[in-house]
């Protein structure tokens, strides 16, 4: 489960640990919290573009880099998409290959950049001069912060879920990170977690993450701008600044894009009342095997995924602690707590 749902919940869960260790940084996730989430997708996955467009529709489908041979929406022939920019076209494959790498920092890089990696006990150096960089040459605002730590958020996930890290105990029916699984990763976390137990609304939160712009600070982190900084400083490597406008095209593809998958993720994800009780959709029973969907919450049980869950939290507030240790700018925030209506309203009553 790493998609826009499992990194989304990675974020909240990660979140709710921060503000119960009383990080300083638990308000600035608070009042940012769309650029928190965005961060913690948009901010690493770069390949969130189309894969090919359906030849009976002309709509634009599937997710770059995952091979398509027909249409999700009509069964017909599909075509490749590609970005055109500056007279060339570029598809999907090719993007993650450039950048893929620089966002996710730890794993991902192309074969030729691989010595580019950073390795995971030098993971809270990087981030920690990038949110010092943050303060010092972007400027004094919090949304960028608040984007920066979903950034952290999501390599930290992806890199226990897809078993970069350990850190994770879960097996499903054929391991950790399948094909298979995701439908009972992604249904048992949107249903069970996200709507049962923390009243999320999904529509709502999916939405607010793709209309968040593009945080200037990315480029830093992926060092495709100027060297400078306490981030060149420490890690002098791997500066590309003639990939900018590329990169700059590809960010605002990912957020058009993502606006496209919104609807039809809520569309796939959603459950249909029964006499047989709550089912999901059929191609995604198809995908898990034949499971419906009570069975697939019961698997999810048995193998303990909230606790799996639990632990990603955990490894990912580590991270965040050990990036405030090293940044005293994180550390002297002023922790604006929200407000509840008695305390706005305290100085509104007229007094008897």
């Amino acid at each position: 489960m790493s998609g826009i749902i499992g990194h989304s919940m990675y974020a909240i869960l990660a979140g709710k640990a921060a503000a119960e260790r009383k990080l300083p940084i638990t308000s600035l996730i608070h009042w940012h919290y769309a650029s928190y989430l965005c961060g913690a997708y948009l901010g690493c996955d770069v390949q969130t573009m189309p894969e090919a467009v359906c030849v009976d529709t002309g709509e634009e489908v599937g997710y770059g880099t995952a091979p398509l041979d027909k249409s999700p929406l009509t069964g017909g022939a599909v075509r490749p998409w590609s970005l055109d920019f500056d007279g060339k076209q570029h598809r999907p494959r090719e993007i993650h290959r450039t950048f893929y790498g620089r966002s996710h920092l730890v794993f991902g890089w192309n074969a030729s950049e691989r010595t580019h990696s950073v390795p995971w006990d030098h993971l809270a150096d990087y981030c920690a001069a990038v949110v010092q960089d943050a303060f010092e040459l972007y400027g004094p605002g919090q949304r960028q912060l608040a984007y920066l730590l979903g950034w952290i958020a999501h390599i930290v996930g992806d890199s226990l879920i897809k078993s970069i890290q350990p850190g994770i105990d879960l097996k499903l029916l054929d391991g950790k990170y399948t094909p298979k699984n995701r439908p009972i990763q992604d249904l048992f976390t949107f249903h069970e977690i996200g709507v049962k137990e923390l009243g999320l609304n999904w529509n709502a939160m999916l939405t607010d993450l793709a209309e968040t712009p593009v945080e200037p600070i990315q480029f830093h982190y992926m060092r495709v701008t100027r060297p400078r900084g306490e981030l060149a400083a420490s890690f002098p490597n791997a500066w590309a600044p003639k990939l900018a406008p590329l990169l700059s095209q590809v960010l605002k593809e990912n957020r058009r894009y993502q606006r496209v998958r919104n609807s039809r993720l809520l569309t796939q994800y959603a459950l249909q009342k029964t006499k047989d009780g709550w089912q999901c959709r059929e191609d995604l029973t198809r995908q898990a095997g034949g499971l419906t969907y009570a069975e697939m919450v019961g698997i999810a049980e048995r193998a303990h995924f909230r606790h799996a869950l639990w632990q990603m939290g955990e490894a990912i507030v580590k991270l965040f602690e050990q990036v405030v240790d090293r940044t005293p700018l994180l550390q002297d925030l002023d922790d604006k707590q929200p407000r509840s209506w008695a305390e706005i309203t305290a100085k509104w009553k007229r007094s008897e």
